[in-house]
């Protein structure tokens, strides 16, 4: 019986996460200011929400919250190697109720830690949505204000890798850092120290997809 992966590394669960694309969207600019030259900015929007300390600071939070059931998780599945090595070296010794016995009980083991697993990864991928929304939704309302304040016609994910909606953009037209560090000074969260889990790595391997808040028909 092949038992589902662990829930030792969190990031992993991290990457199962549905996008947060409920999050509160930017509206379309109006006919009026849509009337002079177009004024395009582009946006890593998944680097944007993983980059701000809050993110990180949170993120990190949330790895530390599940660490005590990552550990109970690892100590069973070391007790079911131990038994099933036991089973395999003395399985000739035994006799056949013994055996039998022995073989129940390793079984019911193995489906206590896929329950375990499967409840474990349920439950973070529920916090972890939460996390991402709430960051999203602030990180886009702000994009949103800022490119309305500097006249921007159109903001586009140059992060959204599946869809390839920029093929390229010049340097100066990227406001990812911009919306970043005016996030940062907005929330009042200091950066996490280096050591934390997944500081000065946002949008690798060890963070959540997050996709950028679609844009909604402007009120009439």
């Amino acid at each position: 019986m092949k038992r589902l992966p662990l829930f030792a590394l969190l990031v992993t669960l991290a990457s199962l996460v549905p996008a947060a694309g409920q999050t509160s969207a930017p509206q379309r600019p109006s006919a009026a200011a849509s009337a002079g030259p177009a004024k395009v900015a582009v946006i890593a929007f998944q680097a944007a929400v993983s980059q701000t300390n809050e993110f990180q600071r949170d993120f990190a939070d949330l790895q530390k919250k599940y660490d005590p059931r990552r550990q109970q998780l690892k100590a069973l599945s070391d007790q079911i190697d131990t038994l099933t090595k036991q089973l395999q070296d003395q399985g000739q010794q035994l006799g056949e109720e013994e055996r039998m016995s022995r073989t129940r009980a390793l079984d019911d083991k193995k489906k206590q830690l896929d329950r375990d697993t499967q409840d474990a990864q349920s439950d973070f991928q529920g916090d972890l949505q939460q996390l991402i929304n709430g960051v999203a939704a602030k990180v886009g309302a702000l994009m949103t204000d800022y490119a309305q304040k500097q006249g921007y016609t159109l903001v586009l994910d140059a992060g959204d890798q599946q869809n390839a909606t920029v093929l390229y953009a010049v340097p100066s037209t990227d406001i990812t850092k911009t919306i970043i560090d005016a996030y940062n000074l907005k929330s009042g969260v200091s950066a996490p120290p280096p050591e934390s889990p997944g500081a000065g790595q946002p949008g690798g391997a060890n963070q959540p997809g997050v996709d950028a808040p679609q844009p909604q028909p402007a009120a009439h």
